[in-house]
């Protein structure tokens, strides 16, 4: 499957994991022979919403995303529900965020986070570090079927059994970065 079909659908089945041991979960992963998209990857997340948070609150995102070495920008909308998500590349970031500004939005998050990219038959796999909030694996798939969503969900979930995944994140980053700035610091 070529890299530019991994992102393309209406509907993406994700499953995030919290990792303890990323160095683990690497190995684990090499021994399936994935094919790289990109590693290290230094990447940006920019979080839109009306002053009120009426897209939060109808549980959608609206996300201008920056990927650095890769050189990709995409305007990535996800909600209602988990499963919905649709992204498109675009051209200009900066100019995207204007016009979403221009649309009443304005931004009220920013997450910066290290990823790398890798694809295993039709499933892409992202290793994410966070600052301060932790290290994750992203096991997901996009598609414009419906109907085979619970496939695809049983089909990562026995991905995430060979990959020994177990500490399954049902928080977005968005949820946990938010919390991550409301804690009180350590004394």
């Amino acid at each position: 499957m070529a890299v530019t079909t991994h992102f393309q659908g209406r509907f993406e089945v994700e499953f995030k994991y919290r990792l303890e041991n990323s160095a683990a979960f690497s190995r684990a992963l090499a021994a399936l022979g994935p094919e790289v998209m990109v590693e290290g990857d230094q990447e940006q997340d920019c979080y839109f919403d009306t002053a009120d948070g009426a897209l939060a609150r109808e549980g959608k995102s609206l996300v201008i995303r920056t990927m650095q070495t890769a050189g990709i920008r995409l305007w990535i909308v996800k909600g209602p529900g988990p499963d919905r998500c649709e992204a498109v590349n675009i051209s200009d970031a900066d100019k995207a965020a204007s016009m979403v500004h221009t649309l009443g939005y304005q931004p009220v998050l920013t997450i910066h986070k290290r990823r790398s990219i890798y694809f295993v038959g039709p499933f892409h796999i992202t290793l994410d570090h966070l600052a301060g909030v932790g290290d994750f694996a992203e096991l997901a798939i996009m598609t414009d079927d419906e109907e085979r969503l619970e496939e695809y969900r049983n089909a990562l979930q026995k991905l995430a059994t060979t990959l020994n995944l177990k500490q399954r994140e049902y928080r977005s980053y968005r949820e946990l970065c938010e919390l991550h700035q409301q804690a009180p610091p350590f004394n």
